[in-house]
């Protein structure tokens, strides 16, 4: 065609365009969209080179279906999106955008491959990667051609379609009928660029890329699968995109060693070679290692130990999100699911299929009246050809696949129990060497035992290994924070040199003989400060590089065990020895060497940092977490059950029985002779009111677990009635308050280790008993919701005001040893018991402690205990108390009641003492730094009668403050 009929047509669509633009000649509507995703993208093409791209209307988008497409004179088909997948329409119109950006009106080939390349997760990517292509030079070259080819400058008369722009898609049309698909997809049009002679070979020829290893990546990507919609590439390498190798990583050496399980791994083999529901389902709760079996069967295929059945084989973690996420129109989930099970079906058994939290499978992609995954698992999981591994938490395997029973059957129970604490210091000593190397320091075998220990003992709701894991990690990380942060010594020089500098700014504008003095002694001290700062920084660095340096090799020898490893097991034992013998020994050599250095230098005296984990690193992370001291962490159980009744005295005043009673109870526990599965202890406490028994719980409550928070308290008053009992272990389904749990069970269930106080127990209603008689004798309690509360860590204490009367009668009519009239009293108020509770509940009761009342000698050390608190309190305002011994038998005196025990004390000093500071106080009779002494003055009523004390509160100078002795 001449050049001169090239014009005149150029001109007649120009012209057409323009009577469009103002009402005229009037277009057929255009051909319905292919699809949802094709309304963002249209194209306006026409015959090959020389014909335009016809520009859509003022008022229309661009890119929207307002005009028919154009007709190739040399083209075999009409370019439609329809005949398209989207990613490959996306591309052409991509490619025009190209062109328009690259100030070019004719699109060629080069915009094409242009659009592909920047395509987010396009598939042409995908195919260069698996060739081995770097994406990023072959959109370089794309881009470097494109800038050599002419430009346009000025306003345009639209886009022009290039001859071979047209070839490449005529070239794909081909190749869509070889591989016998129904839509044009981006490897056709990419596989059309090899017979592209003015760009695409060259390009390939460049990246030295031939036609026979385009095919087979693109072979590799999209398998044996057929393109019949419109949307293929989302499924191509599906396993790759939704799924982790887990032996791949094994091989890689980036699973952690797993340690024991071997009876749980030997069984989901076991299962995994049956012929048919070959499907093993962990489960367990969380954190006890059900992942960790997964990858114990990873590595053991890695390295072949594993039946002949199971040789070779990958397994595949699936991604539950991943094949969710994005998943917007209907059936497109479903379509994802199916693209990785037909993967897994073609393998012929080559694969094999995890999936963590499998219960997230039920009701998954199920909505608009699709299928959930659960569904379209169980036709292949019951015929054998999927063999899947799945993991899940015992509540979840309850709430999910067991209401599920087709879905049930098709799989195999493992149970994973929780280890022992032995069993945790061994898998801490298998991961010790990861650890490790991961936070470059070094964790010595007592941390790992501690960890272990103080893990079980009082972090409560989380199980083992993975709670003590946790403490080592975080240890570890804490002391890595330490060696990469400024030391403190270092830290103040810097601080006191900043100081030193402001001051001496601040003193050079003085001209005074003393400023000056001041000034030369300040550039002195800071002249030896900055040399002291030096030699520290110099130290810290010297012996920061050593750690950096031991944990580089440490690094280097793990890669170079893992090359060992994969060589052994290609067979290439000379490249194995060569590593073994020589790469290997040469960083051993080096890591010695810097070891003792490091040594050396710690023995020096100049060391700065530590570089090793230890069980007090370990008792301040449990601290943290829990606010129990790390004293009380540290200090052996030995000692603090030795001082036990020393520790309980100090505030419970007398009861020496009862005390020693509770102290025998608590060491035959603690030294493993009572019974694991009931409670430390349970005990009855009785006796006459405000005699210690309360108080006695509460010190129990902060010497065992380190916090008076320690003690549920249950007052028994509110459970007379029968409907109040379920208050205690929650409301039954369907009733309000049921989510909310029990007082009781979710009170030791956030605390387990608790002292438990019934407190006036006589008052509950006979209902309430049924449910103590589980707790005491079982030492647990089953809630509302089903969840079982061990009591097995408690302490149950409980108290009654029984036979009180009988008590003070005893003490009345006899004047025989105090050990003799208790063994009297305690059978009479034991009797009474058995005639107000039944034998099934006594009889589950350890221990029964009757309180004695209290005499005028335990009265005044109360009284004593009592006026120290209102000291404590004072001390706050700035007020210091004192009290003379007169003034203690004073208010011993008046508090001394044998039928209310020691309550009357704690009214009479606040009456008596506090009331009346508090006057002064406010009237500024006694101001800070005063001293106030409480003292009893005697005066004379009547001749011949005794005179009559009076309590006096007095404030005291300085000098008259010797004669007090109870500071």
């Amino acid at each position: 065609m001449s050049r001169a009929a090239v014009t005149r047509l150029s001109r007649a669509a120009r012209a057409a365009a323009r009577r469009h633009a103002v009402g005229r000649d009037p277009l057929p509507p255009p051909p319905p969209p292919a699809g949802g995703a094709r309304r963002a993208a249209s194209a306006w093409f026409a015959p090959p080179m020389g014909r335009l791209l016809v520009p859509p209307p003022p008022s229309r988008r661009l890119f929207q279906y307002t005009q028919p497409a154009r007709y190739s004179t040399s083209s075999s088909s009409q370019i439609t999106p329809g005949e398209f997948t989207e990613m490959a329409w996306e591309g052409v119109v991509g490619a025009v955008d190209a062109a328009r950006m690259s100030k070019q009106q004719v699109v060629e080939a080069e915009h094409l491959m242009k659009a592909l390349l920047e395509q987010k997760d396009g598939l042409a990517r995908r195919i260069f990667s698996k060739a081995g292509i770097d994406n990023t030079s072959v959109l370089q070259a794309t881009d470097e051609f494109i800038s050599k080819q002419p430009k346009v400058i000025g306003d345009t008369s639209g886009p022009i379609i290039g001859s071979s722009f047209v070839s490449i898609l005529d070239n794909a049309r081909k190749y869509k009928r070889e591989y016998g698909d129904e839509f044009v997809s981006v490897e056709h049009i990419l596989r059309a660029f090899t017979a592209d002679k003015r760009f695409g070979q060259q390009l390939f020829k460049d990246l030295k890329i031939g036609e026979n290893e385009l095919k087979e990546a693109i072979l590799a990507i999209r398998g044996s699968q057929r393109v019949t919609d419109q949307n293929p590439e989302g499924k191509f390498q599906a396993l790759e995109k939704y799924g982790i190798d887990m032996t791949e990583l094994a091989r890689r050496g980036k699973l952690d060693p797993v340690i024991g399980r071997d009876d749980e791994v030997r069984r989901c083999i076991q299962i995994l070679c049956r012929r048919t529901k070959n499907n093993p389902v962990i489960i367990g709760e969380p954190g006890v290692g059900k992942t960790a079996i997964a990858e114990g069967l990873a590595q053991r295929i890695v390295r072949g130990d594993v039946p002949e059945p199971l040789q070779n084989r990958r397994l595949i973690s699936l991604d539950m999100g991943a094949l969710l996420a994005g998943a917007k129109f209907h059936g497109e989930f479903e379509g994802r699911l199916k693209a990785v099970l037909k993967e897994v079906t073609a393998s012929n058994g080559q694969i094999i299929l995890f999936i963590d939290e499998i219960h997230t499978i039920v009701g998954a992609g199920a909505t608009g009246g699709a299928m959930d995954a659960g569904n379209l698992l169980k036709p292949m999981l019951g015929r054998g050809e999927l063999r899947c591994i799945g993991a899940t938490t015992l509540d979840e395997y309850r709430k999910y696949i067991e209401k599920d029973a087709a879905l049930e059957r098709r799989f195999q129970q493992v149970y994973c129990g929780e280890p022992a604490v032995e069993d945790t210091i061994s898998i801490l000593r298998g991961l010790r060497e990861r650890y490790e190397l991961h936070h470059g320091v070094k964790i010595s075998d007592g941390a790992l035992v501690a960890a272990a220990v103080l893990s079980d003992r009082y972090i409560t709701g989380r199980f083992l290994p993975d709670k003590a894991i946790d403490l080592v990690d975080e240890a570890a990380a804490k002391l890595k924070m330490e060696i990469t942060s400024k030391p403190i010594e270092l830290d103040e020089v810097d601080r006191e040199i900043i100081r030193f500098e402001m001051e001496k700014l601040s003193l050079k504008n003085d001209t005074d003989k003393a400023s000056k003095e001041r000034l030369s002694k300040l550039e002195a001290d800071l002249e030896s400060l900055k040399q002291k700062q030096k030699n520290l920084s110099e130290h810290w660095e010297y012996e920061k590089s050593l750690m950096t340096r031991i944990r580089s090799i440490k690094e280097e020898t793990d890669r170079v065990n893992l090359e060992i490893e994969a060589a052994e097991r290609e067979y290439d034992l000379s490249r194995a020895a060569e590593l073994k013998y020589g790469t290997l020994l040469s960083l051993q050599k080096q890591l010695e060497e810097a070891e003792n250095k490091l040594v050396e230098f710690q023995q020096s005296g100049k060391s700065m940092l530590r570089e090793e984990v230890t069980d007090v690193d370990i008792a301040e992370i449990v601290s943290k977490w829990t606010g129990i001291p790390v004293s009380n962490l540290q200090q052996s159980e030995r000692e603090k059950l030795l001082l036990l009744e020393d520790v309980l005295h100090k505030r419970v005043i007398g009861q020496d029985i009862a005390v020693k009673s509770v102290a025998n109870a608590i060491r035959r526990s603690r030294a493993g002779l009572s019974d694991p599965n009931r409670p430390i202890a349970s005990l009855m406490f009785m006796g006459p009111t405000g005699v210690g028994k309360t108080e006695l719980g509460k010190t129990l409550a902060e010497f065992l677990f380190n916090t008076e928070n320690a003690l549920i308290r249950i007052d028994m008053s509110e459970y007379m009635e029968k409907h109040a009992v379920s208050r205690l272990v929650g409301a039954p389904p369907g009733y309000i308050g049921y989510e909310e749990g029990g007082q009781l069970t979710e009170a030791v269930r956030r605390r387990p280790y608790s002292v438990v106080l019934f407190d006036e127990i006589e008052k509950a209603h006979q209902d309430v008993f049924n449910i103590l008689l589980q707790l005491l004798d079982d030492g647990r309690i089953t809630d509302s919701q089903g969840r079982t509360v061990s009591f097995t860590n408690c302490v149950i204490i409980m108290t009654s005001n029984i036979g009180s009367s009988l008590i003070l009668d005893t003490l009345r009519n006899t004047s025989d040893s105090k050990e003799a009239v208790y063994e009297i009293m305690k059978k009479q108020v034991v009797e009474m018991a058995r005639q107000t509770f039944r034998p099934e509940f006594l009889n589950r009761i350890d221990e029964y402690i009757v309180f004695q009342p209290l005499d005028t000698t335990e009265i005044n050390r109360i009284v004593e205990i009592q006026l120290n608190r209102v000291k404590n309190r004072l001390r706050q305002q700035k007020i210091h108390l004192q009290y003379t011994p007169e003034a203690v038998e004073h208010l011993g005196s008046l508090g001394f009641d044998p039928n209310y025990g020691a309550r009357p004390v704690k009214r009479v000093i606040q009456q008596m003492v506090e009331n009346e500071i508090a006057l002064r106080v406010l009237k500024g009779d006694f101001k800070e730094d005063d001293t106030v002494l409480v003292d009893v003055s005697s005066m004379a009523i009547a001749k011949g009668l005794a005179p009559q004390k009076k309590l006096v509160l007095q404030r005291l100078e300085n000098a008259n403050l010797e004669f007090v002795a109870n500071d």
